[in-house]
């Protein structure tokens, strides 16, 4: 007898499954403040479907007050990890390549954001393998960016999302290959002088023009099966765009501040 088994079982029965396994959430996740939902349930109820109506064959003109973070002609607006961003650029859209996260250099307090993004056509994976991505605020505060459309995953990891906290109140996800919007108004939180939460981060999100969180409060700063907390940190703080692997395209990104008192100051490298 392999006396080695029966001394590994315990720990191979203690590994977590795999992501695939998890399409459809989690049953082991700490329970959410104020919820009678876990992080990531998978019991809890998908939003249901609405259609928002035909994609915008060209790009929203901007206000003439944003600040224009991406015009389809190139990444000066952008850092990566390593200093200069390096996605794709081509024909007026970037597009994930493996390259990593890209952050704005100007940072951002109360802001009213807009982007355009589209997952891939003829997707092969599911849940969190299709066409994932994110936006966050202050590069903490996480709106997701999925394919959606006739995919199945827990419900607080689809499609606009504030990742790991609240579902949309329905789902306005088009097909796969077409452009989508969100127009995103972000009140930052606030901390005392001593680091204490003062009032919690407060997201507006329009998905394809259909409102699907109104005013909502954050939990925290965005975790992956673990509830979110606050840390203090400054008023200001970047706009960061997810590489999850997924070759997912963005074009006509736009910012505009809403608080005169927290400036849109460069970033220091």
């Amino acid at each position: 007898m392999n006396t080695l088994v029966p001394r590994l079982l315990p720990l191979l029965l203690s590994f977590p499954l795999t992501a695939q396994d998890h399409t459809r959430g989690y049953d082991d996740t700490p329970m959410l403040p104020g919820q009678k939902w876990r992080v990531h349930d998978a019991a809890r109820p998908r939003p249901p479907k609405v259609d928002p109506g035909a994609a915008a064959e060209e790009p929203a003109v901007p206000p003439s007050d944003a600040v224009v973070l991406f015009d389809g002609e190139d990444l000066s607006a952008w850092r990566g990890r390593d200093g200069a961003a390096k996605w794709e650029v081509e024909d007026g859209a970037m597009t994930v390549n493996g390259t990593g996260d890209i952050s704005t250099e100007q940072e951002f307090g109360d802001c009213q954001l807009h982007l355009e993004w589209r997952a891939p056509t003829d997707p092969t994976e599911e849940g969190q393998h299709r066409g994932n991505s994110g936006v966050f605020f202050f590069g903490r505060y996480e709106i997701q960016i999925l394919d959606s459309f006739g995919s199945q995953t827990y419900a607080d990891g689809q499609a606009a999302a504030l990742y790991g906290q609240f579902p949309p109140d329905v789902n306005a996800c088009r097909p796969p290959g077409e452009w989508q919007t969100y127009d995103i108004v972000f009140r930052a939180p606030r901390f005392t002088a001593n680091g204490k939460l003062e009032s919690p981060a407060y997201v507006t999100v329009l998905h394809n023009g259909v409102l699907v969180h109104d005013h909502r409060a954050m939990v925290g700063a965005t975790a992956h099966r673990a509830v979110a907390q606050y840390a203090a940190h400054g008023p200001a703080g970047p706009i960061r765009l997810q590489d999850h692997g997924n070759p997912v395209s963005f074009r006509n990104i736009w910012v505009r501040p809403l608080e005169s008192a927290v400036s849109s100051t460069p970033r220091t490298r």
